[in-house]
C-alpha cells in the first residue's frame, strides 16, 4: 500500500501566508504574524523607493524569522520584456536583497501575476526554485505540480470563505492552506480585523505546520525525491531533510519518519 505522506512532525495540514511589495505595512503585518506563531514569505521588488517603501537597511530585522523572496527588481511583467531585461530584473533583485539580509533568496513571485514558459526558464536558470501566480484555488487540498506555477488557496478577501471546510478536514490528507494580498490593502481598506480574524482562525493547531513557501516547496521535493521499492513496503530518503508517512493507510494511525539517508521497511 502506498505511504500517506505528512508533513514535519507528522502534521497534515500546512499555513502559509505571500505578501508582496515590502511596504511599511509590512511591519504591522509581521507583528500580527508573529502574535499568533505563523509563518510568511515576504515579496520585495529592492529597486522601487518611495515613501511607504521599507528600506533595505530595514530588511533583515522586520522580517526575521520569516523567508523573503524576489519580486523582480523594479517590479516588471517579465513576460513583456526583453530577455536580458528580464534577466536583470530576477538578477539584480537576488543580489540585493541578499546583500540585505544575508541569506540566499531562491523564492519569487510574478509581478501582477504575469508569466511565460520562457520566464520560467529564466527563473530557473536564475537559481529560483519556486514561483508564486496570483491563481487561486479555493480548496487547500491542491498541492502544485510545478512550484514555478504556485496556486494561492485565497486572497485575503475572501479567505474566511475556505478557513471552515480546511479546519473541519479530519481525515489525514495533505493540505496547504496559502493565503496572499499587499499589507497596504488592510490600511487602504481599514480591514486589519480581517487579518486578525484569519491568523486567530488558523494559529495554534496541533495538526497543522506552520512554514514559509521556501520551507513547503523543499519538503514536497524531498517527498518526491523517496525512492520506493517496488513491493511497496520499502523507501529510501536520498534527500537532506527527514520525512514523515503514514504506513499502511489512515485507519492504522501508524505514523513515522524517514531519516537523510535512511531505508525503512514496513
Amino acid at each position: 500500500m502506498t505511504p500517506l505522506y505528512l508533513f514535519p512532525g507528522g502534521k497534515p495540514k500546512c499555513v502559509t501566508f505571500s505578501y508582496d511589495d515590502g511596504t511599511v505595512h509590512d511591519k504591522r503585518l509581521v507583528e500580527i504574524f508573529n502574535r499568533h506563531g505563523l509563518k510568511a514569505t515576504f515579496n520585495i521588488n529592492s529597486g522601487m523607493d518611495y515613501p511607504e517603501k521599507l528600506k533595505k537597511e530595514e530588511f533583515a530585522e522586520v522580517y526575521a524569522g520569516h523567508e523573503i523572496a524576489a519580486h523582480a527588481e523594479f517590479h516588471a511583467g517579465l513576460d513583456r520584456c526583453a530577455t536580458t531585461d528580464a534577466i536583470r530584473e530576477v538578477w539584480n533583485d537576488r543580489l540585493a536583497l541578499e546583500k540585505s539580509t544575508g541569506c540566499p533568496v531562491t523564492g519569487f513571485a510574478y509581478p501582477c501575476g504575469q508569466y511565460s514558459d520562457e520566464v520560467i526558464k529564466i527563473l530557473k536558470a536564475a537559481g529560483i526554485e519556486y514561483a508564486r501566480t496570483v491563481k487561486e484555488q479555493h480548496s487547500a487540498r491542491y498541492i502544485p505540480g510545478d512550484f514555478m506555477q504556485w496556486d494561492a488557496t485565497s486572497h485575503h478577501r475572501d479567505a474566511l470563505k475556505y478557513i471552515d471546510a480546511f479546519l473541519d478536514e479530519k481525515r489525514p490528507l495533505l493540505q496547504i492552506f496559502y493565503v496572499w494580498g499587499h499589507s497596504y490593502e488592510f490600511n487602504r481598506d481599514n480591514n486589519w480585523d480581517l487579518i486578525e480574524n484569519i491568523c486567530s482562525k488558523l494559529a495554534g493547531r496541533d495538526d497543522t505546520w506552520y512554514a514559509t513557501n521556501i520551507e513547503i516547496c523543499r519538503y514536497i521535493k524531498a517527498i518526491r525525491s523517496l525512492v520506493a521499492g517496488a513491493g511497496g513496503k520499502m523507501l529510501y530518503n536520498p534527500t537532506a531533510q527527514t520525512v514523515w508517512f503514514m504506513a499502511g493507510g489512515w485507519e492504522f494511525n501508524d505514523i513515522r519518519c524517514i531519516k537523510p539517508g535512511e531505508t525503512v521497511s514496513f
